[in-house]
């Protein structure tokens, strides 16, 4: 049994429901109003939690790139400006954070610079979330760290060496690590789902999937390998604008999947063999010596 981790009141573990994360990211491109119905979303289909993206555009994005043009929904604008135009600032995150608490619905970020930690801290977060782009810097693991909160560690384009040292950095009562492939979508055979059981065998804490597929029978496999947890990106719309759109899950499509991983947790059972009440009357209609 591994180590258990509690995330705003559930404990995410074997043993307990999986975890279900809607990452809305920036698919929200910047429109609160969006994002609410993200959120209605996620929270019809029974996610557990939605999570966002942050960033410092002065911090994140590289001086050689500020000014390249970028064509947006709303006119060619430089990558500068289209950066702060898809960020949420006090304002939208204040509304973000009543709005899922009117929900009941657990929110948290994705940040990615210390001054982002520093910003998110105000809303009080049940955890964070390292990106997989993350997991080897390790100032922002470290501040992000001593924020005192559990850690949700994504391990895409990482090798074993490296994800072994970001998990060592943090409490193991507060680490929880996600599988996951850092391609948009992921081709089926780039999965390697397998890593699940890996991962299990290795850590002694939570171990889920980040997916970033298309479909969503590979994220219920995913389950029934063990994941404690799983994360998809959720979309109104996979047409819309957006680098991330494309390997989304639809609302009528989380709600599917939802539904399914509670079935299968229900179908798993506990590996121990025995005679169901159900069967007893067909042992007797069909053995010849029940």
């Amino acid at each position: 049994m591994t180590q258990r981790v509690n995330i705003g009141g559930k404990d995410i573990g074997d043993g307990c429901p999986v975890y279900v994360i809607a990452e809305i990211g920036l698919n929200h491109n910047g429109d609160v109003d969006l994002a609410k119905k993200l959120i209605d979303a996620a929270s019809l289909a029974g996610c557990d939690a939605v999570k966002f993206q942050k960033r410092t555009p002065e911090l994140c994005v590289p001086k050689d790139q500020r000014d390249i043009p970028r064509d947006t929904p709303w006119g060619t604008m430089t990558y500068m400006e289209y950066r702060y135009r898809v960020e949420f600032e006090k304002d939208e995150f204040t509304e973000i954070d009543r709005y899922c608490r009117d929900k009941g619905m657990a929110w948290f970020a994705s940040c990615w610079d210390e001054q982002a930690v520093d910003f998110i801290e105000q809303f009080n977060p049940p955890c964070y979330k390292m990106a997989s782009a993350s997991l080897t810097d390790t100032p922002l693991l470290q501040h992000t760290i001593d924020t005192g909160r559990p850690i949700i560690l994504s391990s895409g384009m990482s090798t074993m060496e490296e994800i072994r040292q970001g998990v060592a950095l943090v409490d193991p009562k507060k680490v929880l690590l996600a599988h996951s492939t850092s391609t948009y979508p992921c081709p089926p055979q780039e999965l390697n789902l397998k890593m699940i059981k890996t991962l299990k065998q290795e850590f002694n804490c939570p171990i889920g999937y980040s997916g970033h597929e298309t479909g969503l029978q590979t994220t219920c496999a995913a389950v029934v390998l063990g994941a404690n947890f799983v994360e998809r990106h959720i979309t109104l719309d996979r047409a819309m604008w957006g680098s991330d759109q494309a390997a989304s899950v639809e609302p009528s499509g989380f709600a599917r999947l939802v539904r399914d991983i509670r079935v299968i947790e229900s179908a798993m059972g506990d590996g121990v063999k025995k005679v169901y009440d159900s069967e007893i009357p067909i042992r007797k209609k069909l053995r010849r010596n029940p």
